[in-house]
């Protein structure tokens, strides 16, 4: 650099400083460091407000005021802070990654500062090949106004001017575009960043005559009564996410420094999805992609707030993982979670039309959170044999409350369940099965049971036995046939009378067919290990329906070769029913079932001539 003279070696010990390719850096910066090249804009806005804090920790009743001119690819940035002398452009400017926030005296207030002057003005090289500040210190009033320009090359000048270069304590930033970045510093989309950055900074920001801020910020607004606030609120959202919110939730942490709201998405979301967030900190918009700043059952909901006492990271484009941020992590859950036990005890209907979108997220909080199971329990809705119910009215209707842990069980017995006055749970979607184990937590003496094969066995009627002896014949040739299969056949009287078989498993069936299938494909090394494995877990049950008509005429059949058709008819039809997924060998069996019947069909002796 320009101003910097090499000093002669005073020994082979002696330290030297590292030779910084300021090129290197900027690609670094725009490449790694930061998201977009507007980040300029932002970190030009941090220097100004950042100067105005200083000067005003010194002198309070200091003006406030920045002010950006954009004319012809450069743009210009005044402000009425606290500004520098010479000593002070030689330690901030040249020096990379100092701050003027260390500068003597101003300790105390750093809390109160966004960003480090010497970093931020150089991530301006991003979109400017040459900077100029033109600057005079409150501090020191008689100190000369001083220049500072540096190039992207890396190379930068430093000298005083004449008293009246500036009159007034404050800093002038002039920024030149480098080739291709002048659409940066055009003035529509600097005012579009600045009051995308900016509007809830706390002083007098403007672009040429237009205001930037705009306070207060929307939720500490006075509005003439409730609905007049909602309405404000769901018109802000839609401005700044493009969706008009089911609801709004006031986010007031004090003992954080977070005021802002958080806004009911109006659409079912995945639970996997990371909604974005809106981060203010001290009013400058650090991040619109914030992805840790709730719990990760608070899916539903997109938030835009104001904090002093986050820690962002380096970019200052995200938030840093702390204490601090688990801590307003937890503080803004409880608000969202306060905010539906109120909606529990005072307004059902909202309640209501927040729970058909979003049941999944409440369902998310409730299986860890006894007190809001117990206030969403009469809400959240189940599918259920007597059909869609909350789990409080569930259990006032059944002594027992089973459930089946898949869809596929469930689909199984639904309908035979019901009909024979069994109530069963679908606990196959997400968070259900964990909901209803832990109902009796909740509702003492509530029987939670899970729903298996042999318990539906047991509820359909049996048999008298001299029938079921009568046709042993035609129970022996449909067992041997789905034998292979690994499904048993049994008879059983049930309503309702339409459905002709009902096939029925569990986990520890399927298992055992998995098992099988493996061993009958593998080598004879795996399959002598998984041979060793056959457990004696109960098989597949093909339950034959002796009320239905179809299954009295088909056990009247002599012939075996038929019997084992209609068997295997019955068995895959059993399978669509339930809407269970079809391994090969059942594909296999569902064609040759129905090619055989057709086959059976047409090769009966035609009629006679004279009785067509």
């Amino acid at each position: 650099m320009d101003s910097q003279t090499s000093q002669p070696s005073q020994a082979s010990q002696s330290p030297h400083s590292f030779q910084v390719d300021l090129r290197g850096l900027v690609d670094l910066l725009s490449h790694h460091l930061y998201s977009s090249p507007k980040v300029y804009l932002r970190e030009l806005l941090q220097n100004a407000v950042d100067a105005i804090t200083a000067r005003r920790a010194e002198q309070p009743d200091a003006p406030a005021l920045v002010r950006l001119f954009a004319e012809d690819g450069t743009l210009r940035v005044e402000d009425s802070g606290i500004g520098l002398t010479e000593e002070d452009v030689h330690s901030l400017l040249a020096t990379i990654g100092r701050s003027s926030k260390r500068a003597e005296g101003l300790e105390s207030a750093r809390s109160d500062f966004l960003g480090q002057f010497g970093i931020g003005l150089l991530a301006c090289f991003v979109v400017a090949e040459r900077i100029r500040v033109v600057s005079r210190s409150a501090r020191t009033p008689d100190a000369p106004p001083v220049e500072w320009t540096a190039s992207d090359d890396g190379s930068y000048r430093v000298r005083t001017l004449p008293p009246g270069a500036r009159a007034e304590p404050g800093t002038t930033v002039y920024l030149e575009a480098r080739p291709g970045a002048a659409d940066w510093l055009a003035g529509e989309r600097v005012l579009a960043l600045a009051r995308d950055f900016g509007s809830l900074l706390p002083y007098d920001v403007r672009v040429g005559d237009e205001a930037v801020t705009d306070l207060p910020a929307p939720w500490d607004r006075s509005y003439p009564g409730p609905a007049a606030r909602r309405v404000a609120l769901a018109r802000h959202c839609h401005d700044l996410f493009g969706f008009t919110p089911l609801d709004s939730i006031e986010l007031n942490v004090p003992l954080a420094g977070i005021r802002g709201v958080a806004y009911v998405l109006p659409s079912a979301v995945s639970p996997a999805q990371r909604a974005g967030h809106r981060v203010h900190l001290k009013g400058m918009l650090l991040t619109e992609r914030a992805e840790q700043l709730l719990p990760d059952w608070a899916f539903f909901v997109r938030c835009v707030l104001d904090t002093d006492s986050l820690r962002p990271t380096a970019s200052r484009e995200s938030l840093y993982e702390d204490e601090t941020l688990a801590g307003v992590r937890e503080a803004l859950g409880e608000r969202i979670r306060t905010w539906l036990t109120g909606l529990a005890a005072g307004d059902p209907e909202r309640l209501a039309a927040f729970l058909s979108v979003h049941h999944l997220g409440v369902k998310s909080l409730a299986r860890h959170d006894g007190e809001m199971l117990r206030t969403m329990l009469p809400w959240l809705p189940f599918e259920t044999t007597d059909g869609r119910l909350s789990l409080e009215e569930f259990a006032q209707r059944h002594p027992v409350v089973h459930f089946t842990r898949t869809v596929e069980e469930y689909r199984q017995v639904a309908q035979i369940a019901s009909a024979q006055g069994v109530g069963v749970v679908n606990g196959g979607y997400t968070y259900d099965t964990e909901l209803v184990e832990a109902l009796p937590s909740v509702r003492p003496g509530t029987v939670v049971a899970e729903l298996d094969a042999d318990t539906v066995t047991a509820h359909l009627d049996a048999v008298d036995p001299a029938v079921e002896l009568a046709l042993s014949a035609f129970l022996g040739a449909a067992r041997a046939k789905l034998d292979p299969l690994g499904c048993d056949v049994v008879l059983r009287a049930f309503h309702p009378l339409s459905v002709p078989a009902l096939h029925l498993d569990d986990r520890a069936a399927r298992h055992e067919q998995a098992r099988a299938d493996a061993e009958e494909q593998a080598d004879d090394l795996w399959a002598g290990i998984l041979g060793s494995l056959r457990g004696t877990a109960p098989r597949a049950r093909l339950v034959l329906n002796h009320l239905n008509p179809l299954i009295r005429r088909i056990s009247s059949l002599d012939d075996r070769e038929l019997i084992g058709t209609a068997a295997e008819s019955l068995y895959g039809q059993a399978l669509l029913m339930a809407q269970r997924p079809l391994r090969p060998a059942d594909s296999a069996l569902l064609n040759r079932a129905f090619m055989g019947l057709l086959e059976w069909a047409t090769h009966n002796d035609p009629p006679e001539e004279g009785h067509r």
